[in-house]
């Protein structure tokens, strides 16, 4: 169980009501996990899902290599909520199955494509490492682009704070709420 319950609408603040209707009327179409938390502080609510929309929706990212970012971030933290909550989307984004099952199960995956291997290979050395490598930083920057590569670790930082909050705040993973 979550150390922090989910605030009941009928419980809220005009400020905190605001942001959660203007979350659920936005592409996410409800309040959950980490956003359910946030909105105990209704400004980094609305900041943190303002940058969100735009690292899920926005960015210079195809959905498979943001999808991919984000379901590496997932497994790197073991963050179980946010895992469950994007499977549906990578696989919808064109992440193949086998590169999910490879992630699930924590082994590297066999990629077929460049921009993916790298998007997988900066998620895990920046992750991991906390700095990323020259030649891994050329070899992005080659790959992806300038603009993608500052959008794919924008998005980076976003996840990480995702699922800072899921540990942190002890969020269950979907199945574990039902």
């Amino acid at each position: 169980m979550a150390r922090l319950q989910t605030i009941e609408k009928t419980d809220m603040t005009e400020r905190q009501k605001q942001i959660y209707d203007e979350i659920v009327s936005g592409p996410r179409g409800q309040v959950r996990g980490p956003l359910s938390i946030w909105l105990y502080r209704p400004e980094l609510a609305d900041r943190a899902q303002r940058l969100g929309q735009y690292c899920r929706y926005d960015t210079s990212l195809e959905p498979r290599l943001s999808e991919l970012a984000i379901l590496t971030t997932a497994r790197i933290w073991d963050a179980a909520f946010e895992w469950q909550a994007h499977v549906p989307h990578a696989l919808a984004g064109g992440v193949d199955r086998s590169i999910v099952d490879s992630l699930y199960a924590d082994q590297t995956p066999s990629f077929v494509s460049k921009d993916e291997e790298i998007v997988y290979r900066v998620t895990r050395e920046i992750n991991i490492t906390r700095q990323l490598s020259d030649n891994t930083y050329n070899q992005v920057v080659k790959i992806l682009g300038v603009e993608a590569t500052v959008d794919l670790i924008g998005l980076l930082g976003y996840y990480a704070l995702i699922s800072m909050t899921i540990k942190a705040f002890d969020i269950p993973s979907i199945e574990d709420k039902s």
